[in-house]
């Protein structure tokens, strides 16, 4: 059995939402959303280019007992994709707990 909810005085009702969706010949797509990402992937791109370009100079390195000579962008970006996959990782282990947890609940 459902139960009825009375209105709650003063309380406005929420406007009708419309029925047919309106037909907008510039909405975005799959494609304009890939277009996005391959110009934002071009401007990265270049950007990085252009880093490694600016710092070629050399520099010592030492990590865990190993030494040796880096130029300056490689080592920046070694060390920034380490990072975005550490972050990867434990960010996907976060949502596959997450998901275990949700589907322990459902049942």
């Amino acid at each position: 059995m459902t139960e009825q909810r009375e209105p709650i005085a003063g309380a406005r009702e929420a406007p009708a939402a419309p029925t047919t969706p309106a037909k907008d010949p510039l909405r975005r797509s799959r494609t304009s959303g890939a277009w996005v990402a391959v110009v934002a992937a071009a401007v990265l791109l270049i950007l990085l280019v252009v880093f490694i370009a600016q710092n070629t100079q050399d520099v010592h390195i030492s990590f865990l007992g190993w030494d040796g000579e880096a130029p300056l962008s490689v080592a920046l970006l070694i060390a920034t994709v380490t990072g975005i996959a550490l972050t990867a990782v434990i960010g996907t282990l976060r949502i596959l707990q997450l998901r275990r947890r949700v589907r322990r609940e459902r049942h």
